[in-house]
């Protein structure tokens, strides 16, 4: 008898372009049973929403740190909204869906707290160097599930590996920075398309910045509203990469060209800014004291991180543990452990 997977695995097979990645043709280091009714990249979903490290996103830095309006975005938010632009352009284009979405929901595992901040003062202190999207790999690779890792599919491994631009080129032909897959080359710009525009109006709502304020060059490219802006990039994409007969995805050159200066405008007015920089300064000074905490004190390290032994070395799992943590479970530990209590006498 056909089993609900194999089902949606033919029904991929007539649904989807022939460019398309095929969960029946995906692999995984280390078999295991597939699923009766679930196909190879709906199980690795599954799995990262599953995880720990996806809910401790919902506490993790996006850009501004502990807001406390209710609708500024975290880490949880900005993967959601990543996925969401992603299969768009996945079903726009007949691409795995599937695989665009567990992709989505896992590329910002590792981020740090305090986001990029805290990742910057991990690179520059612990002596491998940090990498959030390395990090994020190593996650699914070997952290989760008690060391055994997630075991998800090369597919959306790679996907995750090769989301990440910083001000790097936004598309790529880079094979050490392309993913071989559509849907992982759109994870990628999906990223960007989502946090250029969700951090664009959280700095509105925040009111480091006015809709005036956005060169009018780009307004006249991308439109005067929030929704228009992601209408506009996401049709772009659609329609250029339709119009390269699926060979990569693409963007035609003047909104290419618009989204970096868009990038750049965002990087001089809020991400570098000195109002954005203040609080997260004090935010490093939180990741330096911990990370300089545990190395001194390798057997709290190994309480708090529930193990009996050093499987690699201290520093190693210095940063997993710091990495792995929220914004506001650093701000507790760094009061618990680096600033003096009062007396109590019992």
């Amino acid at each position: 008898m056909t089993s609900i997977r194999e089902q949606l695995e033919k029904r991929e097979k007539a649904a989807l372009c022939p460019q398309a990645a095929l969960s029946s043709h995906s692999g995984r280091e280390r078999p295991e049973p597939a699923c009766p009714f679930r196909t190879a990249f709906q199980k690795d979903r599954d799995k990262i929403i599953h995880s720990k490290s996806f809910r401790r996103l919902k506490h993790k830095t996006q850009v501004f740190l502990s807001p406390l309006g209710d609708h500024y975005r975290t880490r949880m938010t900005h993967s959601l909204e990543v996925m969401q632009i992603g299969r768009t352009i996945a079903r726009a284009l007949r691409l795995n869906e599937d695989l665009v979405e567990a992709a989505a929901l896992g590329h910002d595992l590792g981020h740090t707290p305090f986001g990029h901040s805290g990742e910057a003062v991990l690179n520059e202190i612990h002596p491998g160097g940090f990498h959030h999207v390395k990090q994020s790999v190593r996650i699914v690779e070997k952290l989760e599930n008690d060391g055994r890792g997630l075991n998800l599919t090369k597919e959306v491994t790679e996907a995750i590996a090769k989301h990440s631009k910083g001000k790097g080129p936004i598309l790529t032909d880079d094979p050490a920075l392309k993913a071989r897959t559509l849907e992982g080359q759109i994870v990628r710009i999906a990223d960007i398309l989502a946090y250029i525009n969700h951090d664009l109006d959280d700095a509105v709502r925040a009111g480091m910045l006015a809709h005036d304020d956005i060169p009018k060059d780009i307004q006249d490219v991308f439109g005067k509203t929030h929704a228009r802006r992601i209408e506009t990039m996401v049709s772009d994409v659609i329609a250029s990469t339709q119009n390269g007969n699926l060979d990569k995805i693409r963007m035609s050159s003047e909104k290419l060209e618009a989204l970096g200066a868009l990038r750049a405008f965002m990087f001089d007015h809020v991400y570098e800014s000195e109002r954005t920089q203040e609080e997260l300064k004090k935010a490093q000074q939180a990741v330096r004291a911990l990370y300089g905490f545990y190395l001194k004190h390798p057997k709290q390290l190994l309480k708090e991180m529930e193990i009996e032994k050093l499987t690699e070395s201290l520093e190693v799992h210095v940063v997993d543990f710091i990495s792995g943590m929220t914004d506001r479970y650093a701000v507790r530990k760094y009061g618990e452990l680096v600033m003096p209590h009062s007396w109590h006498i019992f």
